[in-house]
C-alpha cells in the first residue's frame, strides 16, 4: 500500500511500552510492533520501555527523550489507566488515544458498566464484591441465572485473573485469583453466545470481528495461544443485527468519552449485542483484533498508526 505522508510532519515519535503491570510482555509486543511499522515507514520513532512507575522518574525519562509525541502502546495499570496520561499532559506532549478521564473509566468495568446502564447499553448481570467482603460471602446467592460464572478483577485486562465457574466448590479460589489483582473484582453472568468485538476508529466503527474460540471460553489460553481461535473478519452477522452491534459499540465508546480509536468486545446472545468492555488501548500487534479490523477495509498496520498519531495531535482530551 502506498502512503502519502511527510515523516517531518510527525516529528519524534516515542513509543511507550512495556511498564511493570501484569500485561507487560503483551505490551512490549504492541509496542515492538509499532515502533516496527513506523521505522518501515522511515519516521523519526524511538521506543521508550518504561521499567518504573516512579512519576518524576518517568517524567525525567519523557523530558529527556526529546520526543514531539508519545505513541502509548501500555496495557493495563499505569499505561492504560489515566496515569501516563497524566504526565503527558503535564508535560505538554501530544499522546495517542483517549484522555486522562476516560482512560480511567474504560479500565475501571465498575465505573464504566454504571455509565452503560445509565446510557441503556445492555451488560450482563453482575456483582461487586470488595476485599473486606469476602469473609462474609454466601457463594449461594451468586448464582444469577446462569450456570456460569465468570470472576474478573475489576481493573485489568486481558483475561489476567478471569476464571469460569460451573461448580459453587471452584468459587472461592476463582474468587482468590481475581484479589490477588484488584480489591474490587466482578462477579458476572456467564452469557453463552457469539464472541464478537467492534473496533473504532476516529470515531467510526470499523468491520466487525467475530471470536471463535476452539475450546469452550474465550479466557487467557486461548487469547494468546497460537491455533486456539479462529477469527471471521467481518462476521457473519445478519445485517440488522451487524449494524446494530457496530452502533453500540460506538456508543459505549462515546459514553466513556474514548478518543480517535478503541475496542469494544461483547457478546451476542439472542441477537442483542451485550458489552463487556471497552479497550482504550487494545492490542497493536499486526494480528490483533483491531489491526485485523482495520484490514478489512484496505487500512493496513502502518496506515493505522499514522492516522492513529495525526488524530492525537491538537486533540482535546478530556
Amino acid at each position: 500500500m502506498k502512503h502519502n505522508f511527510s515523516p517531518d510532519e510527525f516529528g519524534k515519535i516515542g513509543v511507550l511500552m512495556g511498564g511493570i503491570s501484569s500485561e507487560r510482555d503483551i505490551s512490549l509486543k504492541s509496542g515492538k510492533a509499532v515502533y516496527n511499522a513506523l521505522n518501515s515507514g522511515k519516521l523519526d520513532v524511538v521506543a521508550i520501555d518504561l521499567t518504573t512507575e516512579d512519576e518524576p522518574e518517568v517524567r525525567s525519562i519523557l523530558k529527556k527523550s526529546g520526543i514531539s509525541i508519545a505513541f502509548i502502546a501500555l496495557h493495563g495499570k499505569f499505561g492504560e489507566d489515566g496515569t501516563i496520561q497524566g504526565i503527558l499532559g503535564g508535560l505538554s506532549i501530544p499522546y495517542t488515544g483517549s484522555g486522562v478521564s476516560a482512560s480511567r473509566l474504560a479500565m475501571d468495568k465498575i465505573a464504566s458498566r454504571r455509565i452503560f446502564q445509565e446510557k441503556n447499553i445492555p451488560v450482563p448481570d453482575y456483582e461487586i464484591l470488595q476485599m473486606k467482603e469476602k469473609n462474609n460471602l454466601n457463594y449461594k446467592k451468586l448464582k444469577f441465572n446462569s450456570p456460569v460464572l465468570v470472576i474478573k478483577p475489576a481493573t485489568q485486562g486481558s483475561s489476567v485473573g478471569v476464571s469460569f465457574v460451573e461448580k459453587e466448590t471452584d468459587l472461592p479460589k476463582a474468587i482468590d485469583l481475581a484479589f490477588t489483582y484488584d480489591d474490587r473484582i466482578i462477579i458476572e453472568e456467564y452469557l453463552p453466545g457469539r464472541e464478537i468485538t467492534v473496533g473504532i476508529l476516529e470515531e467510526k466503527p470499523l468491520p466487525i470481528v467475530e471470536i471463535i474460540p476452539k475450546k469452550r471460553f474465550f479466557d487467557f489460553q486461548a487469547k494468546y495461544e497460537k491455533g486456539m481461535t479462529d477469527y471471521a473478519v467481518p462476521a457473519k452477522l445478519p445485517p440488522k443485527i451487524y449494524k446494530n452491534s457496530q452502533e453500540i459499540g460506538l456508543r459505549a465508546h462515546k459514553a466513556i468519552g474514548c478518543s480517535t480509536f478503541s475496542r469494544v468486545d461483547m457478546i451476542l446472545k439472542n441477537d442483542t449485542p451485550y458489552v463487556l468492555e471497552v479497550n482504550s488501548i487494545p492490542g497493536l500487534t499486526a494480528t490483533s483484533l483491531l489491526p485485523k479490523a482495520a484490514l478489512a477495509i484496505n487500512i493496513d498496520f502502518l496506515d493505522l498508526c499514522l492516522r492513529i498519531i495525526k488524530n492525537a495531535y491538537g486533540e482535546e482530551k478530556t
